[in-house]
């Protein structure tokens, strides 16, 4: 009688959770650049960021979503005999609260921690292109928050844009360098209210 309960209540909760579970994928594309006292003049990179997410329903308009990200970030500057660049490889895991309306609108908010992978300068100047590592420069952690908003279809399609406020200096040194900016995305999800 006692497995007879306990499978029964098992079933019942694993359906519930499934039922609030949704999973998905998504793509798209960042605009970044440095900000702080240190920053100097520079303008945003356009950047790659993709990966996968997962949407637990807490409650009929409030959600909870995490996400699991590869995104390319940092910066450009271009003056009239050089350009230079600094792209920053980062693996980015945002956890976010939204607010869903039943019209598909919905807004986001909450903190992402971001893992350094990569970090890399190149320079082109008078017909030549170098390039070298500076991942030493920079801290292996970047924490920001996220403040976005986005519409969601019924068959599961999505997009969304959000605006990351860098938080802390990234800057290895005493350098008071921030880096954050927009991610624009596509996303589809699969399971729970979608099927």
């Amino acid at each position: 009688m006692k497995k007879i309960i306990f499978l029964s209540a098992f079933t019942i909760i694993a359906s519930f959770t499934q039922a609030q579970l949704t999973y998905g994928v998504k793509a798209g594309i960042n605009l970044t650049k440095f900000s702080g006292s240190d920053a100097g003049d520079n303008d945003f990179l356009l950047g790659f960021a993709g990966g996968g997410l997962v949407n637990y329903k807490v409650a009929d308009a409030v959600s909870v979503q995490a996400e699991l990200l590869y995104s390319l970030e940092g910066s450009s500057s271009k003056e009239e005999d050089y350009k230079a660049k600094l792209k920053a490889g980062y693996v980015n895991i945002p956890v976010l609260v939204q607010y869903n309306h039943t019209s598909g609108f919905y807004a986001e908010t909450g903190p992402q921690i971001g893992i350094l992978t990569s970090a890399k300068a190149s320079i082109s100047a008078d017909g030549d292109s170098y390039s070298s590592s500076v991942k030493d420069q920079f801290k292996g952690i970047n924490f920001s928050w996220g403040l976005g908003a986005g519409y969601k279809l019924s068959n599961g399609l999505g997009i969304g844009a959000r605006y990351n406020f860098g938080i802390p200096s990234i800057a290895k040194n005493d350098g008071k360098i921030k880096l954050g900016g927009f991610h624009i995305g596509l996303s589809y999800t699969f399971g729970g209210n979608n099927e």
